[in-house]
């Protein structure tokens, strides 16, 4: 073996070994006394010992060295050769990786024909004697609370005392957002600087924080609105002779500036910030976000107050723009139970407007918000047994109405051609709940809220009739704002069969709305001898507890239980895939949402996910394409050589990865706001060239580095036929839901205990259709059978 230290870095070399004493050489004796010196050793009788052999070997190795350094030399030669042997190792593991790498790229350009080693017999192992209890997996306190909270089956404990809610509860109280610090950068009034405030600033930060182009300011008409509300509050903030006088001349560009300058600034955190926010953030999470309550745990749902801002609301909200104040510990009262003590306020010198021990109502804290006047509240999560306990509540007594709804249709029809006009209005009414599935409604002052429309405030100005010219049709289009004011627009045909086969009297109804609009002005009201409060008095002389919202929840229940029976009912229905039985259930969540009216706007992000998938989708099939002229080039005898080969990817990955580490380390290093910035902007580029990687590789997925056998081509093929049919199902599933909210239906109408059913029928996994929240939601409702069915026997469980 070769000693030579030249290829052992220094550095290597002394980080592995202490430093060599320092020894000072004594003179060498003269020559003539050096035979005497070097005389051989007497023979020790018997065998001599290793140790004394290796001594003796060392001296003759290195004379004239003492023993520490003759010991320094030999460790010296010790850590060179693990040195090199751990060299060797490392060049050996890259090797094998590499030719690892070859072979996995091989099998997947092959198609998966790639012809694999037959494996070794594995010789049976021993079996292993347990010799004392399973170390249990780490578990974080997140987790660990979470396992505390699922322990607790609240269907199977006992229940409080009629008209209680708790016995004991204990909280740590709301969580407040942090005081406003000024950013000191001046708004302009008349191109000349203001000096405001902290309060003012903040206020006009509010505003320049608003997306121009947004639902809010990108609407004439809501800019409108929200200007002159916002501008009414700014001006009461900054006082009687303020000069500030007309919006028009305020200038917020440069605090907007400044806004997006921090936005960039916060982006360029490093991990080791990102961690301590999340530990902040977990701390704040264990001390207001769990409730004890008669000795369990509980979620708690809103702890944190919501900061101060500007009012967005829904729709035209008549009161948007208005500043939302900050509110203090002394506005809020806390409930508890009297034998804890009381949450700490954690606002130092600032205490609970009040304390409460009142065990009949479910809330943890009150507060009112000062734009609408309303109570806000904090309660527990929707997980909780509190809102489990009246989720349970609601679709049994839904459940209930299948055995009442005969008779109530009944009733509803009979009076439909009754001579009273305010009986008729009143019957007419019931039909639209049970059939359309409008809310009750009610009278609105527009002035502090949206003008949003039910049942008994539908007017004239609401109802087209004949909207498409056809004098044999009984059709007319419905179209107001309804709850949060999403738009209603529907053409409903009366005379179709939907709502005139087994004696649906749709005509009827349609006679009856012709009747109550006629000779009237387009504000009137259509019911006008008909009130909410009517209304809600003849449904619960109906059934105990009956509502429109039970009639809606009752509808979406049915509605989703017979369209999953129709599509159970197909030939081939046992042999679709999860997939696409998953599509089916969507399909008849659909046609509930759409009886609900439970629509929503669809987003930019939205549209721009639908167009990848379109491209992705074009990509393949052209791909496809490729791939079939290929194969025909087998079958014909072509030459081969004008296969299309797959370009390396080495390079661009190698510029991704460089590029992620740069800004990585740019992030860490920065210190100023500039160099910040520069490390987002760097961090920014790395992700569009590693998006720009995926989609070159995406772009050549479907071709080999080396010429392909025939098979690999055909299997290549098959799995591109695969790949197309799925994402033309998720394709056509988004574009199908993007105006219509699954989930509401789905949170609120539909009984959890359909969809579990359904899927434990077909074997379809749960969280294809419900998402986590949704599975801790409605953990009560997953141990029905797969033969449960929504009717009259369920709702007398409660």
């Amino acid at each position: 073996m070769d000693d030579s230290d030249d290829d052992i870095p220094i550095a290597s070399l002394t980080a592995k070994i202490a430093p060599a004493p320092i020894i000072k050489s004594e003179p060498k004796p003269p020559p003539a006394a050096a035979p005497a010196a070097a005389a051989k050793p007497k023979p020790i009788d018997g065998a001599i010992p290793k140790k004394v052999k290796k001594e003796v070997s060392n001296a003759e190795k290195y004379p004239g060295l003492t023993a520490d350094e003759i010991a320094y030399k030999e460790k010296l030669k010790e850590i060179k050769r693990f040195a090199k042997i751990e060299k060797q190792q490392k060049k050996e593991k890259k090797k094998a990786k590499k030719e690892k790498e070859a072979k996995k790229r091989q099998r997947e350009d092959s198609g998966g024909d790639f012809e694999r080693k037959p494996k070794k017999e594995k010789k049976p192992r021993a079996i292993k004697v347990e010799t004392g209890p399973k170390k249990a997996k780490a578990t974080d306190k997140t987790q660990r609370l979470a396992q505390a909270m699922k322990a607790f089956l609240w269907w199977n404990a006992p229940t409080p005392p009629e008209g209680q809610q708790w016995s004991t509860m204990e909280h740590g109280g709301v969580a407040f957002p942090e005081e406003y610090v000024p950013h000191g950068v001046k708004m302009f009034y008349d191109g000349k600087e203001i000096d405001l405030t902290p309060e003012q600033e903040e206020a006009a930060t509010f505003m320049a924080g608003m997306d121009k182009n947004g639902m809010h300011l990108g609407n004439p008409k809501t800019a409108k609105i929200f200007i002159n509300n916002f501008f009414t509050d700014f001006k009461a903030l900054l006082g009687r002779g303020h000069p500030v006088k007309d919006f028009a001349k305020c200038d917020f560009k440069r605090i907007s500036d400044h806004l997006e300058e921090q936005k960039m600034v916060k982006k360029a955190i490093t991990d080791g910030e990102k961690k301590m926010n999340k530990k902040i953030k977990d701390q704040i999470n264990f001390k207001h976000g769990y409730a004890i309550v008669d000795g369990h745990i509980e979620k708690v749902g809103n702890f944190n107050m919501e900061p101060p801002g500007t009012f967005r609301g829904r729709g035209e909200h008549p009161k948007m723009g208005k500043i939302k104040q900050r509110v203090l510990p002394e506005q809020v009262f806390m409930n508890f139970s009297v034998e804890n003590a009381p949450p700490i306020c954690p606002v130092p010198g600032h205490a609970w407007g009040e304390i409460r021990h009142d065990p009949c109502v479910q809330w943890l804290g009150n507060w009112k918000e000062n734009i609408n006047g309303q109570d806000k509240y904090m309660q527990l999560a929707a997980m909780s047994s509190f809102k489990g306990k009246s989720d349970r509540s609601k679709y049994n007594k839904a459940a209930r109405l299948c055995g009442n709804i005969e008779k109530i249709r009944k009733d509803y029809k009979k009076n439909l051609t009754a001579k009273d006009k305010a009986l008729r209005q009143l019957a007419t009414a019931m039909w639209v709940i049970d059939r359309l599935a409008l809310r009750v409604g009610g009278e609105k002052d527009t002035d502090e809220e949206a003008d949003t429309v039910g049942c008994c405030s539908l007017r004239v100005e609401h109802m087209t009739f004949n909207p498409n010219n056809d004098d044999d049709a009984l059709e007319v289009e419905l179209e107001f704002l309804g709850k949060d004011s999403m738009l209603f627009k529907q053409t409903i045909d009366f005379g179709s069969e939907l709502y005139t086969t087994n004696n649906g009297m749709g005509e009827q109804v349609y006679k009856n709305f012709k009747n109550f609009c006629t000779g009237k002005k387009k504000s009137d009201d259509i019911f006008e001898t008909l009130t909410p409060s009517i209304l809600n008095d003849h449904l619960k002389n109906l059934m105990p507890g009956l509502s429109a919202k039970v009639f809606r929840t009752y509808n979406a229940s049915v509605t989703l239980q017979d369209e999953l029976a129709k599509k159970e009912k197909v030939e081939n229905w046992d042999s679709l895939t999860v997939t696409q039985k998953v599509t089916n259930y969507n399909d008849a969540n659909r046609i509930v949402a759409i009886l609900c009216n439970h629509q929503r706007t669809v987003s930019k992000a939205q549209e721009t996910a639908l167009e990848t998938i379109q491209a992705k989708l074009d990509t393949l099939i052209e791909q496809k394409k490729v791939l079939k002229k290929i194969l025909k080039l087998f079958n014909k005898g072509g030459d081969l050589s004008l296969i299309p080969k797959k370009k390396s990817e080495t390079e661009m990955k190698e510029a991704v990865t460089k590029a992620l580490e740069n800004a990585k380390k740019m992030k860490e290093e920065a210190k100023s706001n500039e160099e910040k910035i520069a490390a987002t902007k760097a961090d920014a580029e790395a992700k569009k060239l590693r998006k720009e990687a995926g989609d070159s590789k995406f772009s050549q997925a479907h071709l080999w580095e080396n010429q392909p056998s025939e098979s690999q081509v055909a299997n290549k093929i098959q799995q591109w036929t695969q790949k197309i049919e799925r994402m033309s199902m998720d394709l056509k599933n988004k574009d199908d839901n993007k105006e219509v909210s699954l989930g509401t239906s789905k949170i609120n109408y539909m009984d959890p205990r359909a969809t579990v059913a359904f899927c434990k029928r077909n074997e379809v996994p749960i969280d294809r259709v419900f998402s986590r929240t949704l599975r801790d939601k409605f953990n009560w409702a997953m141990s029905v059978t797969p033969e449960w069915q929504f009717c009259y026997e369920i709702g007398l469980e409660d």
